[in-house]
């Protein structure tokens, strides 16, 4: 297995890398945010153990970026123990969690434990659907009535997550910090001029709207009945 370590804490590093290699692993690291991104978009991993608090991009926002091209297994280092931290990280992709200092043991047996469940394993596909929308999660492809729409990646990724969270009332400042990151710093508006964008691509413009919205709060995409 190669495992990419992001973490900007050089001893921390160096015990890690020790330990693993030891243990049989091809160990690459980078001690930024942007070069572990860059690292985990270019090369294959089969696992990323990933920092939270990072120079350049934090680890958060590295996850949240890399879930919309890779589903490399990741396990979060952090020594931030809250429940909004874990959360924060597990709903964005995460697929461990372990907070600092911790023993080499324990992280072992969390690798492992990844390891049995497969989910290093390239995913073939999944599809959401909605009504007459589909959206193929690993082709990045959306369809409705089985006609192929043609979406910029920022309004793929602004569907996608309200297909992902069908039901749920997104606010626009929840959609911000999904679709263009916590670090954007422009008008809340972009969220209503990519819903018209998004609406118009994939023709919901009657009264029967697939996206609605709420009025004061975001929007939502509902499963009727």
């Amino acid at each position: 297995m190669r495992i990419l370590i992001v973490e900007d804490e050089a001893e921390i590093v160096r015990f890690l890398k020790l330990e693993l290699e030891h243990e049989g692993y091809e160990i690459i690291s980078a001690s930024d945010g942007r070069t572990g991104l860059d690292l985990a978009l270019s090369e294959s991993f089969d696992l990323i153990l990933l920092d939270v608090m990072l120079p350049e991009l934090n680890g958060i926002e590295v996850l949240r970026r890399l879930r919309r091209e890779k589903h490399t297994p990741v396990i979060m280092l952090t020594a931030r123990d809250t429940i909004v931290d874990k959360v924060t990280g597990l709903d964005t992709g995460a697929n461990d969690y372990i907070t600092k200092p911790f023993h080499i043991e324990e992280l072992l047996a969390r690798i492992r434990a990844i390891m049995r469940t497969g989910v290093f394993q390239t995913i073939d596909s999944e599809i959401i659907k909605i009504h007459d929308l589909e959206l193929d999660t690993v082709q990045r492809l959306v369809t409705r009535s089985g006609e192929t729409i043609s979406l910029t990646k920022t309004q793929y990724d602004l569907l996608e997550y309200l297909m992902r969270n069908r039901n749920v009332v997104l606010t626009r400042e929840q959609i911000l910090n999904k679709v263009w990151g916590y670090d954007y710093l422009g008008d809340s508006n972009v969220v209503d001029v990519y819903i018209r964008y998004v609406r118009t691509k994939i023709g919901d413009t009657n009264d029967d709207k697939i996206i609605e919205t709420v009025r004061g709060v975001g929007y939502v995409i509902r499963e009727k009945a």
